[in-house]
């Protein structure tokens, strides 16, 4: 017989022998820092025929479908029907992950992000925690990764682009330089196959691509040197310890000669929210 000694976490055997309990490692949280576009879908019949009630006051006339769901999912009446919807991340049009808001900040964050006109230069950023597998009836059908938000950002390519400081005193022909290739560093990064946001090397992309401007000024810079963007590079850094620490190289090729300039930033992806622990700066391979 073998009794539990509660008040020091010890196993009691038939002799009165203690043994240390052994507990099992309790595994980190799946961290998700991912880019892609959010969706709503309508789960259920019973709510498809609650919307259609919704939008059929004549209120809603003139509206287009789009129109007439977000104005019926950001009226305040109408909560119970954001509550119920199911919601989407897709990324490079892959249905990824079912979202669930953590609290009513998140839901508002989610109906925001239902563009009225939405198009392929939507980018919504959700930061966040992957859960079980979502059932069925959570969102029509779809058995994906819950996500539960923390986070989300929405915006589009253009207004992220504009949004970057440009060079000081610079003239307007500059300016637009720089945003043009911006938006071309942007495109690039943001459709690298099959980034899920969920290792700690995606993290890091993810979050320099919505978050470090310094990456797009390091871009303007060598092309006006006649050198290109050509790749990235992701790795766990050496330095990694108590903290997880990840390398991002930016590859940058001449347009002429086809030698390969390097710039590395690192990032620390312990917590949900990464940030800059090396700046950008030229890096040179061991024996190059």
């Amino acid at each position: 017989m073998r009794t539990t000694g509660k008040e020091d976490g010890l196993d009691l055997d038939h002799r009165g022998q203690a043994h240390q309990q052994v507990k099992e490692p309790v595994p980190p949280p799946a961290l998700v820092y991912a880019l892609g576009r959010v969706d709503v879908r309508v789960p259920s019949l019973a709510i498809e025929n609650e919307l259609a009630q919704v939008v059929a006051d004549p209120s809603y006339d003139g509206l287009t479908e789009r129109s007439a769901l977000r104005r019926a999912l950001t009226a305040e009446q109408n909560r119970y029907l954001a509550r119920s919807m199911g919601w989407v991340l897709t990324i490079e049009g892959l249905d990824t992950y079912v979202l669930a808001p953590r609290e009513s900040r998140e839901l508002d964050l989610l109906v925001d992000a239902v563009r009225e006109q939405p198009n392929d230069q939507d980018l919504d950023v959700v930061i966040g925690v992957r859960t079980t597998l979502a059932p069925a009836q959570m969102c029509g059908g779809l058995t994906l990764p819950i996500v539960l938000v923390d986070q989300l950002y929405s915006f589009d390519h253009s207004g992220l682009i504009d949004a970057l400081p440009h060079p000081k005193a610079a003239s307007k022909k500059t300016i637009k330089r720089f945003r043009a290739v911006s938006r071309g560093l942007l495109d690039d990064l943001s459709q690298l196959g099959a980034n899920s946001g969920t290792t700690d090397e995606q993290r890091a992309l993810n979050y320099l691509v919505v978050r470090y401007p310094r990456l797009y000024e390091a871009a303007a810079e060598k092309l006006d040197r006649g050198i290109a963007f050509s790749g990235v590079e992701l790795r766990r850094s050496p330095l990694s310890g108590a903290r997880s620490i990840v390398e991002v190289v930016l590859c940058f090729a001449h347009q002429e000669t086809g030698v390969v300039e390097r710039e590395l930033a690192r990032v620390d992806v312990t917590e949900r929210y990464p940030f800059v622990v090396t700046e950008l700066t030229p890096y040179r391979q061991a024996g190059a």
